[in-house]
């Protein structure tokens, strides 16, 4: 099975070891900054981790990256249908760098308001595996994962 093929099997199940995540990192590239632009549709895996809970009750769309100091963590849709940065919430919005993370350098995402750190690895072309980390934000021990599709779609 290829690494897209993996996980969407693993977003489809009802639950998801965050040792199988780990396993599936460690197999993924690298990412450029640059490789980022655009807006992306996020999907949570069903870990148990508490974000999970949370993006659901924000309506958690995505992430838009317009460039390296002007990225949107929390799109999320609106009671009107439409989406919006909820800046409220993410305490601002944030910027990339290129972040180590578990001997690795890779694009990371950093919140403006928190001590929150979004590192990601490609999946394929158009598919990112994301992996949040920081300060308080491991859940029992856990990270939260997630998957970025890009999506060109309004």
């Amino acid at each position: 099975m290829n690494h897209h093929d993996h996980v969407e099997s693993l977003l489809a199940a009802d639950s998801v070891d965050p040792r199988e995540l780990d396993r599936l990192w460690s197999q993924l590239p690298v990412v450029r900054i640059e490789e980022l632009s655009g807006r992306w549709r996020g999907r949570g895996f069903r870990t148990g981790h508490r974000t999970g809970r949370l993006l659901e009750r924000t309506r958690w769309y995505g992430k838009t990256f317009g460039s390296r100091f002007d990225v949107q963590p929390l799109i999320c849709r609106g009671d009107d249908g439409e989406l919006f940065s909820d800046v409220e919430s993410g305490r601002g919005e944030a910027g990339l760098w290129m972040v180590e993370f578990r001997g690795e350098v890779t694009a990371t995402m950093v919140y403006d308001g928190m001590p929150v750190f979004d590192h990601f690895k490609r999946v394929g072309a158009d598919t990112l595996l994301g992996v949040m980390n920081g300060k308080g934000v491991l859940d029992d021990g856990e990270h939260f994962w997630f998957v970025l599709d890009r999506d060109d779609e309004r």
